[in-house]
């Protein structure tokens, strides 16, 4: 089984970061035996539905704008979001991960099924810093473990 693990966002605008931050805790703990891929995007919609061809299974991890404490951490089905999505699974030049799945499929492109996305409730996503605001900093270790016990769900037969 194919697994693709994406830490989505941008590195420079600070908690926008998060989740190429819990991309690379999760990368440093998968054993070098692992059939899990990691990687770090800054894209949305139609881009990103390329980069799940040919995967079985995708956990993406993203800021998101939440009505919850900063660092609060949610975990949902894609299928489960609305569909305008939130941050980097959507671009307002292009369209929703959701309706780019869609597309994709129609167009015959192998896609996952099953697609979760964990994310981290944040608010300062437009201020130009490497570094996660203390609250956000503290979900990361969080957020890896649960990456971490989603790829331990989706490994069994």
């Amino acid at each position: 089984m194919k697994i693709l693990v994406v830490g989505l966002g941008n590195p420079i605008l600070g908690d926008d970061g998060v989740g190429w931050k819990v991309a690379e805790k999760v990368k440093t703990q998968l054993p070098p035996d692992t059939s899990v891929d990691v990687d770090c995007l800054s894209l949305g919609g139609i881009s990103l539905m390329e980069h799940l061809i040919g995967y079985d299974r995708a956990i993406l991890v993203d800021a998101f704008a939440l009505d919850e404490p900063v660092g609060s951490i949610l975990v949902l089905k894609l299928s489960d979001l609305p569909n305008y999505s939130a941050f980097h699974t959507t671009n307002v030049h292009d369209t929703s991960l959701q309706n780019a799945i869609k597309f994709g499929r129609a167009m015959g492109a192998p896609l996952p099924e099953d697609v979760m996305v964990v994310g981290i409730a944040t608010k300062h996503v437009y201020d130009f810093s490497e570094e996660l605001s203390p609250p956000v900093e503290d979900a990361v270790p969080q957020a890896s473990r649960i990456v971490l016990d989603l790829l331990k769900q989706t490994q069994k037969p």
